[in-house]
């Protein structure tokens, strides 16, 4: 079963955290001092907020899956249907090891699938450099100089990539 995923980017992440337990009715699952996270079952959502972007609000949808079978029928259904995509293999994302698939839906929101493979201690594991280059050569857009969770596709008007 798959789970939704969203992440948020917040400018005070003690009173989004503050807002948020209240809002779920829990605490988070994972405290990190910059990220901050949700797997609730009811709803079934991985919910994550992080203070490292220089832009506030919405950073990305996602579906998480269970399995990496899992996650290559998601792409294969997406290709089918001709939606434009970027996987990514092995990412370091926020404090998780993850296989992705990236697209952007028509009103140019970035949604990630993908398949957690392991946790990792720092976040990113300081992979800011070589994830920016790795995304300029895959056609992403990532800001060098922004240190958000997770690379996201460049977002245009006619879709993603």
């Amino acid at each position: 079963m798959s789970r939704f995923h969203m992440h948020v980017a917040v400018g005070d992440l003690q009173r989004s955290i503050h807002f948020y337990s209240a809002l779920f009715g829990a605490e988070p699952t994972v405290i990190k001092d910059d990220y901050v996270k949700w797997s609730l079952e009811d709803p079934r959502i991985n919910f994550a907020i992080s203070s490292r972007s220089r832009k506030t609000g919405l950073d990305h949808v996602g579906i998480q899956t269970e399995s990496g079978a899992e996650l290559a029928a998601l792409q294969t259904r997406l290709e089918a249907a001709d939606i434009a995509g970027a996987p990514q293999a092995d990412a370091a994302c926020c404090y998780a090891r993850s296989d992705k698939y990236w697209s952007v839906d028509p009103e140019g929101i970035a949604w990630e699938a993908f398949h957690t493979l392991d946790s990792i201690p720092t976040f990113n594991e300081g992979q800011e450099k070589v994830r920016a280059g790795t995304a300029r050569e895959a056609g992403l857009g990532q800001d060098p100089a922004d240190k958000s969770c997770c690379i996201t596709p460049e977002i245009t008007a006619s879709g993603c990539c």
